[in-house]
């Protein structure tokens, strides 16, 4: 080998280590809402599933690669921020029958327990609570990415995740027969390094 390919190959490696050590490094971050979204299914009546989204939610995770059980996870959720592309079943869902907003402005979900299956999915079981009700559910997570966003230089990490939840667990009984109880929920987050 030569003395300037030795040489090339060593300043290559001494660029990596920076980020490398970035990468394995625990760290906490702030979903970033621009990228991130939770969108919902629900079935109407057996020909079509509703479609929902949230627009308005936050939150922070602790994340280390190499050790996703010291993970953390919290986010919540605005309810006046629902939408199902509907102006008059928009302000249904905020009523009593549903998720009471007034009296019940947010969804959270907090994370408890973080497995990982292999390098790329896992687990978080977390408690969801809803219109002033607390249930455990179990998110499947998928890890996406770690690494630099080449815009703008910041340290990002995402994940996409998927559950399935019946309202009726949480109070919502409303039309039960007519609209589906079970819930399937699919988000999709990238966090950006505090």
């Amino acid at each position: 080998m030569s003395k300037l390919l030795r040489t090339t190959l060593l300043a290559t490696m001494i660029a990596w280590l920076p980020l490398a050590a970035e990468k394995a490094a625990a760290g906490t971050f702030e979903i970033d809402p621009v990228h991130s979204g939770i969108a919902f299914f629900i079935d109407h009546l057996g020909f079509s599933k509703v479609i929902g989204t949230a627009k308005e939610f936050s939150g922070t995770f602790e994340f280390d690669a190499a050790q996703p059980a010291n993970s953390s996870l919290e986010v919540a959720v605005k309810v006046a921020g629902i939408s199902t592309n509907n102006s008059q079943r928009d302000s249904d869902i905020q009523g009593a029958d549903w998720f009471n907003a007034t009296e019940f402005p947010q969804i959270t979900f907090v994370g408890r327990e973080f497995k990982a299956v292999d390098a790329k999915s896992g687990t978080i079981t977390g408690d969801l609570t809803i219109a002033g009700v607390t249930k455990p559910v179990t998110l499947d997570v998928t890890f996406n990415k770690e690494g630099e966003n080449p815009w703008d230089k910041s340290h990002v990490v995402g994940f996409s995740a998927r559950t399935l939840v019946k309202r009726s667990d949480f109070g919502m009984k409303a039309a039960l027969g007519m609209i589906g109880d079970e819930v399937s929920l699919v988000i999709q987050v990238e966090g950006r390094a505090r």
